[in-house]
């Protein structure tokens, strides 16, 4: 079982190919803490070429943030041609209950089989079949109220499901883990939990039989980068350069701390 230093190490090793279909808040944020982890992010979304760029990528993920029917057929084309050409794919449900359009192209984007599922305490357990207390793309409830829908959703769709917020938990339907760490600044700056999408997703390209750990140690990165930057940060604004300061200064000790990943 790798441990998550081995897995950093081995993402800035290779520097793995990662197709991020994301909304436009999150392009530019989402592309630099790829690139400050290691890794090389492509926007590449439309639909004629999206499926053929899968292939080529070492893990796909997408983001239905800012929807359209262009994007929607982007989004179901790469994956899958993750799917045809065995890369994983990481789905990020954005607020997929709030309209009829959001829910029919997230029941389209599960039937093509995500490998890891990452949302928040809402997404998961409305995702789940249940009811959250869900505001447009804020969550209303607390990680620990998804748990068990989390166990449930991995478990029905076998995939690994990530729900995030103050203490992240992950789970394949049998193991669980949860992760500690971060800053309560994260949650005011623009499109953080879009970006932390894609870097599950460096994780899943150099991990892609183990998309438990690779999920939990980008968890796990994120959370120490979040902790670290937020020491000297005065809000929100300073806080952003920082994080990206952080996790490319990020070193495996931090990530292999027996206090950051414990068993759930």
């Amino acid at each position: 079982m790798p441990t998550p230093s081995a897995l950093l190490a081995a993402l800035r090793e290779t520097a793995p190919l990662v197709q991020c279909i994301t909304n436009y808040v999150a392009m530019n944020v989402a592309a630099n803490v790829l690139l400050a982890a290691g890794a090389s992010p492509a926007m590449v979304h439309a639909e004629e070429e999206a499926g053929e760029f899968a292939g080529l990528a070492g893990a796909l993920t997408i983001n239905i943030g800012t929807l359209s029917p262009a994007w929607i057929g982007g989004m179901k084309a790469a994956a899958g041609g993750a799917a045809a050409a065995g890369r994983p794919w990481v789905l990020d449900p954005v607020a997929h209950f709030a309209t009829a359009l959001r829910r029919r192209a997230v029941a389209d984007l599960l039937d093509l089989r995500p490998a890891i599922i990452r949302g928040n305490a809402s997404e998961i357990i409305a995702l789940a079949g249940g009811q959250g207390s869900g505001r447009g793309v804020d969550s209303g409830d607390p990680v620990e109220l998804a748990e068990e829908a989390a166990r449930r959703l991995a478990a029905a769709r076998g995939a690994v499901v990530a729900v995030t917020g103050p203490v992240d938990f992950v789970t394949d339907g049998t193991r669980s883990l949860r992760i500690h760490g971060g800053s309560p600044l994260m949650p005011r700056v623009t499109a953080l939990g879009c970006s932390l999408t894609g870097l599950v997703g460096a994780f899943a390209a150099v991990a892609p039989e183990e998309p438990l750990n690779a999920t939990a140690a980008a968890l796990a990165a994120f959370a120490a980068a979040g902790e670290a930057a937020g020491r000297g940060a005065e809000g929100p604004g300073s806080f952003a350069v920082r994080f990206l300061d952080a996790l490319h200064a990020l070193d495996g000790a931090s990530l292999d701390a027996d206090t950051r990943i414990a068993a759930a």
